[in-house]
């Protein structure tokens, strides 16, 4: 009697491992089958970063570089995951943007593999390895969701409802209905440092290099060097108010250059380099100077600040090779950098 039950629990034992093993077989196999589908459809690299956790080289991918309007999916689910409106020129030389285009797209995980901790972002539905999300982002949610381009498919702005994203068609209508645009002109130093940041700042929507607030009519760069000439490196910057204020515009100013040095940016020095707030209306006068003030106070300088405000004069375009110089040439010359 003994032994037959001894028998039962072994044969009921072997019967419950084969289930077990039969039942750990069926997901494997389904995944393997899952996986061999995804090395067919996918590129090397697409899967290396999606299913393996790889990551792309910056400068040197698809998208980090893009502006047109659209959506950025899932390259594994197609589902929606960013939005270009919230796209924006990190300098890191990965598509980044400052959140997903809704609540729920994304997941978030913690990851250590490179011995610190690292918030992993993966898509909701797909599961794919997207990037990392970190949170020295520009306003208003502080975060840099940095992605890889070789996780996404770009879908534009006129092909979303033939792509079966109809539903988001309308916030990009809405965007292009005579989008309300402002002008500022600015004079920090530099220009090619001055715009290399000001381009990256979510809101801007161009930005021109040029001269301004001198005796000529129609000066060159090498004019800027004679004495007594007054004119100043500018950048002048259209900007879409409904995102970005003046009031804002004028912080990003007042933290990427030293507005207390007369004439003078670093190592460069003459009055083409002094800090000026050239003005295009009353209301950006007003602005400039109550923001002045409220720069003076703040005790981040140590000296007073001594940016001028004057009514914007006209303002003459720089030669082709001085306009995005630093994104022509990556590591060239800047003395300019954000300040906290």
């Amino acid at each position: 009697m003994d032994m037959m039950r001894i028998e039962f629990v072994m044969a009921m034992g072997l019967l419950l491992g084969c289930a077990a093993v039969l039942g750990a077989c069926g997901p494997a196999k389904a995944d393997d089958a899952r996986q061999a589908e995804l090395k067919k459809r996918l590129t090397p690299l697409q899967y290396e970063v999606t299913q393996l956790g790889g990551t792309e080289r910056p400068f040197q991918n698809e998208y980090w570089n893009q502006h047109e309007a659209g959506v950025y999916v899932d390259i594994v689910s197609g589902e929606a995951l960013f939005s270009s409106q919230d796209k924006f020129d990190s300098g890191t030389g990965w598509p980044s943007f400052t959140r997903p285009i809704a609540e729920g797209a994304l997941g978030t995980h913690d990851d250590r593999t490179l011995g610190v901790s690292r918030a992993e972002v993966r898509s909701r539905k797909g599961g794919s390895h997207l990037g990392h999300v970190f949170e020295d982002g520009p306003p208003p949610t502080g975060l840099r969701y940095c992605i890889n381009s070789a996780a996404l498919r770009f879908v534009p702005a006129k092909e979303l409802e033939k792509q079966g994203l109809g539903h988001l068609r309308e916030r990009f209508e809405k965007k292009a209905a005579a989008p309300k645009t402002e002008t500022a002109i600015l004079a920090g130093g530099c220009f090619w440092g001055m715009e290399d940041l000001l381009r990256k700042i979510p809101g801007v929507v161009n930005t021109e290099v040029g001269y301004i607030g001198g005796k000529l009519a129609n000066p060159r760069y090498e004019d800027l060097k004679k004495a007594g000439l007054g004119h100043a490196e500018a950048v002048r910057i259209v900007f879409d108010p409904a995102r970005l204020s003046y009031e804002e515009l004028l912080g990003y100013f007042f933290r990427m250059h030293d507005p207390t040095t007369p004439n003078r940016q670093g190592n460069d020095v003459g009055a083409q380099y002094r800090s000026v707030v050239f003005y295009t209306t009353e209301a950006q006068k007003q602005t400039a100077e109550a923001t002045k003030r409220k720069t003076d106070a703040s005790g981040k300088w140590k000296r007073p600040v001594v940016t001028e405000i004057v009514s914007a004069a006209e303002f003459t375009l720089a030669e082709d090779h001085h306009q995005d110089y630093l994104e022509k040439h990556p590591g060239g010359y800047t003395c300019h950098f954000l300040r906290d």
